[in-house]
């Protein structure tokens, strides 16, 4: 079974305030989009892996990293791993941004 993936225009890039966090829906997947302090963009899962679930566009971001607004848990938006000495992961996702157009891949 081959899967395709699926690229999805989901944000303006000049539209993208830094350090704010954007929720976007895809299929069933509900995406959290950030763009950080040296313009990069990154998308996870718009929730937090602990089991009240924060919703992470709700977040305060600091450099590459996001901070739960529930349990105060730092997550790195580069891979979804929640740092230490707290644990947990949450789903990242392929972003590519061309030109003015910001896609996600899934």
């Amino acid at each position: 079974m081959i899967l395709t993936k699926t690229r999805t225009l989901v944000a303006n890039y000049s539209n993208l305030q830094v350090k704010a966090g954007y929720s976007v829906k895809i299929d069933d997947n509900e995406i959290a989009l950030f763009k950080v302090s040296n313009g990069n963009v990154f998308a996870i899962e718009n929730r937090s892996p602990h089991p009240k679930g924060g919703v992470l566009t709700e977040g305060l971001v600091s450099g590459e990293f996001v901070f739960c607004p529930v349990y105060d848990w730092k997550i790195s938006l580069a891979d979804g791993k929640v740092q230490a000495p707290d644990e947990g992961k949450v789903k990242t996702y392929q972003v590519e941004v061309e030109g003015n157009n910001v896609y996600i891949i899934i």
